[in-house]
């Protein structure tokens, strides 16, 4: 099994999967590897026509592993945010003006404060119209917030208390000075996911492969047998990663695919 993160290590620079790299992950699922999205994106727009590509009838992890959605079906075993907790965030992102998405697992609404414009920006990157959308008025249950501020403001967020939630940052080479932090319900991230998905395929974690180059993959680079980083790769993944391979631009995930067929 192939865990494989998007932004980065999918796509980069240009918001497009070089035709090498589909090339290389269809070659994997011929042989019989699963493949699983496992990103921070939500599972729709983009991120779910990658996961459809990848494995149209799997399992596939989102929002950081707060959703872990077949492709096919929808089916879901998605973890929602405890009780109480997005009115006091919302009530925060407010009162400072600061951008914070809401999130459930097929649709997300947004503060209607964006004092940098990254909201367009952003539903381009997702794949969906931008259509505001108050977070009261979404259906279904929510299962991940998400700040969205200019890099140099990313440690305040991380440095502010967010009781009973986890914090993952993360970044995307197509908005290159955008922070995205998201919130899930603590004990909820990718490697809590990408266990769960490996348990329902029946697939020893030491066969598992998770390929990723920011610090929201080192919880599932932590718990598979073949973590790999990007060549592009912060430096806390690298740390947690027992392989390297190329840039994301130079086609390093193609790499990662032949390596993942010699193990």
């Amino acid at each position: 099994m192939i865990c494989i993160d998007v932004d980065g290590t999918l796509i980069g620079q240009g918001n497009r999967v070089r035709d090498d790299v589909w090339a290389a992950l269809e070659g994997a699922r011929a042989q019989g590897v699963r493949l699983v999205l496992c990103s921070g994106r939500p599972a729709f727009g983009n991120a779910l026509d990658y996961a459809r590509r990848l494995d149209p009838d799997g399992w596939h992890v989102f929002q950081n592993g707060a959703s872990i959605v077949r492709a096919d079906t929808g089916q879901s075993l998605s973890s929602p945010l405890p009780a109480g907790v997005l009115p006091e965030l919302l009530a925060r992102a407010r009162s400072g003006g600061e951008l914070l998405e809401v999130y459930t697992d097929r649709t997300y609404g947004f503060t209607e404060a964006d004092p940098h414009g990254y909201g367009p920006a952003h539903a381009a990157l997702l794949g969906v119209p931008y259509a505001p959308r108050a977070p009261e008025e979404l259906d279904g249950a929510v299962v991940r917030v998400q700040w969205v501020v200019p890099v140099a403001q990313e440690q305040a967020v991380l440095d502010t208390p967010h009781p009973g939630l986890d914090l993952h940052p993360s970044s995307s080479p197509a908005m290159p000075d955008v922070s995205f932090v998201s919130a899930t319900t603590a004990g909820t991230s990718k490697g809590s996911a990408v266990t769960r998905v490996a348990q329902a395929y029946g697939v020893d974690l030491n066969r598992v492969m998770m390929v990723g180059d920011a610090a929201n993959d080192v919880t599932a680079l932590r718990v598979v047998g073949h973590p790999v980083a990007m060549g592009n790769a912060d430096e806390v993944a690298r740390e947690a990663a027992r392989y390297q391979v190329g840039h994301v631009d130079a086609g390093g995930l193609a790499e990662a695919v032949a390596l993942a067929l010699k193990l």
